[in-house]
């Protein structure tokens, strides 16, 4: 089956959340493996994405970035793979996706670069508090087996990552209903397949020129 995806990604970046739902789809995907010196900077992949960052993917002449972005347009790009509910029945998908990639990325980046909202100013920030946001992120997987319900969708798959990553480094405390939604995770086949191949391509990198 011929590629008409390319897929630029570097191993040690969030582009892991993309492979993961890439590998979710089935579909075939062309690997480009960027350097962060150089090849992200660089004017061609500029002309891709302005920011110079990766996870991005092109698909039919469309460039998708930001790996939120990217889960929700693969699952409807390949519907087969049965990775978004029903249109009636997104609001739970919606509602996670979003929080995860919102709320959430900017209350743990923000607890992990040392900076503190100041008391009477959450308004500002938007997501509150820190504490607000993780228990709030636990009520979402604590409801049922997935974000969704009984059913495993892309939703998953990114607030899935914010999960595993926080609890991997420290910056999601570890909660009985994390670790179990974690665990549970982790059991995929995408998700194995996923590991072993960014997991090689690291070692692979690692090795001296």
């Amino acid at each position: 089956m011929t590629a008409d995806i390319s897929f630029y990604t570097n191993p040690m970046s969030r582009g892991q959340i993309a492979r993961w739902m890439l590998e979710e789809t089935g579909q075939p995907y062309e690997l480009i493996v960027l350097d962060y010196e150089k090849d992200m900077k660089a004017p061609g992949y500029l002309a891709i994405n302005p920011m110079g960052k990766v996870p991005a993917i092109v698909h039919a002449g469309k460039v998708v970035t930001e790996a939120a972005a990217i889960c929700a347009y693969l699952a409807d790009a390949f519907p087969a793979a049965g990775l978004a509910p029903p249109l009636d029945a997104r609001a739970d998908y919606y509602r996670w996706l979003f929080f995860a990639a919102g709320p959430v990325e900017a209350a743990v980046t923000n607890k992990a670069l040392g900076f503190v909202v100041p008391e009477g100013r959450e308004r500002v920030a938007g997501y509150g508090s820190f504490d607000q946001t993780i228990d709030t992120l636990e009520h979402a997987v604590s409801r049922s087996e997935w974000i969704c319900g009984d059913r495993f969708t892309a939703a998953d798959v990114y607030v899935g990552s914010q999960v595993g990553w926080g609890l991997s480094f420290g910056t999601i405390p570890s909660r009985p209903a994390f670790e179990t939604y974690a665990a549970r995770l982790r059991e995929r086949p995408a998700y194995k397949r996923q590991k072993e191949l960014d997991g090689a391509l690291m070692a692979q990198m690692a090795k001296p020129a």
